[in-house]
């Protein structure tokens, strides 16, 4: 996820126009294959609006101000139909998680229980500073350069290794906000954050959204 958000700002500058997509996890299920029930969808989309204090040039607030999936199962259909009498099944269906009902005669009744883009967000995080610690891996100093893998070579030399970055960057949790079974409530709008100086930084985001998945966004901010 770390190099994700870096590939498609890589590409914007570029100008090269992406359209990343996720893998769903129905292509482990034979049934949604062989019914072609698969559907690879956008991946979630965070939108953040970084404010400058007025009183101070250097300190900035970040407000998460939209998130939109488009999740599918691909089996509503399916599910409704096997569905029992007086049982009931959660399910998502063109981007909204839905309660599928059905009782004893057999009536189904749908109940939409993401009615707003907040209702997706479990938790969420902003590092202000993201390209401040690169991502720095141990490699072996002749890896790849004479097509030896590390472990496989027959050697009595001691191995050396060097350190390489991955051009990725480690994101940093400097603030966050999450939901617990006590309270439901979700800020929206993070804690001041002050620069050391004046200058461009990357601010980067990262949304977990009530299914566990994670998305990261990048925004550029100049202080000072």
């Amino acid at each position: 996820m770390g190099l994700f958000p870096a590939v498609l700002e890589e590409a914007k500058r570029k100008g090269i126009d992406l359209a990343p997509k996720t893998i769903p996890p129905e292509v482990f299920d034979k049934r949604a294959v062989d019914k072609g029930q698969v559907r690879f969808h956008e991946v979630a989309y965070i939108e953040i609006k970084p404010r400058l204090d007025a009183n101070n040039p250097l300190r900035v607030t970040v407000e998460l101000t939209d998130f939109s999936v488009f999740y599918s199962q691909g089996l509503a259909e399916s599910i409704t139909a096997e569905l029992r009498a007086g049982k009931s099944e959660v399910l998502c269906d063109a981007g909204k998680l839905i309660k599928v009902s059905k009782d004893k005669n057999g009536t189904v009744t749908r109940e939409v229980l993401t009615r707003q883009w907040t209702d997706w967000v479990d938790y969420w995080a902003v590092d202000f500073d993201y390209e401040s610690r690169k991502e720095i891996i141990q490699v072996p100093k002749n890896f790849g350069v004479e097509g030896e893998l590390p472990g496989l070579a027959v050697t009595t030399e001691f191995i050396e290794f060097q350190e390489q970055w991955t051009g990725s960057y480690i994101f940093e949790n400097e603030w966050q906000s999450f939901r617990t079974r006590k309270s439901r409530e979700l800020e929206l709008t993070s804690a001041a954050h002050e620069y050391p100086a004046p200058g461009r930084y990357t601010v980067a985001v990262k949304v977990v959204d009530i299914f566990g998945n994670d998305t990261m966004s990048l925004t550029p901010v100049v202080v000072g």
